[in-house]
């Protein structure tokens, strides 16, 4: 557990660094029980929502209007897929994992889905424990 909690950014963008379009970012983050993500609506027409199925029991369950800017701070380890839900048949989705732990990863690349959203999906489990 953190000492002092910390807070990070993710921006809704309609284009990423990458170019990549309809984007989280960053998609993924890897953070300690008690940090808070802030979401940013930085381009209109964004949402974040966790998505149904993909966080932990007892875990933050957490819906944004379309172009809210909203924090959630996580208070219970394990893996938390989220979405744009005008966006996520685009693939714009992001994974936040709590903790080094995430019990919960297999009912998140295992869920039925779009194949764009489960290769995002995917990409972003392999990059647990890199950052």
């Amino acid at each position: 557990m953190s000492i002092s909690a910390a807070e990070y950014e993710v921006k809704m963008l309609n284009t990423g660094a990458d170019g990549e379009k309809m984007v989280f970012e960053p998609a993924f983050l890897q953070i300690e029980v008690g940090d808070t993500v802030k979401f940013v609506p930085t381009d209109k027409g964004h949402n974040a929502e966790v998505i149904k199925g993909m966080f932990p029991e007892g875990g933050s369950e957490f819906k944004g209007k379309i172009n809210e800017e909203f924090s959630v701070t996580f208070d219970v380890a394990g893996a938390y897929g989220y979405k744009c839900l005008p966006h996520f048949a685009m693939g714009m989705v992001g994974l936040i994992v709590v903790g080094d732990d995430p019990a919960n990863l297999d009912a998140i690349t295992n869920a039925a889905g779009p194949a764009r959203v489960k290769a995002k999906f995917a990409d972003l489990a392999a990059m647990i424990g890199q950052q």
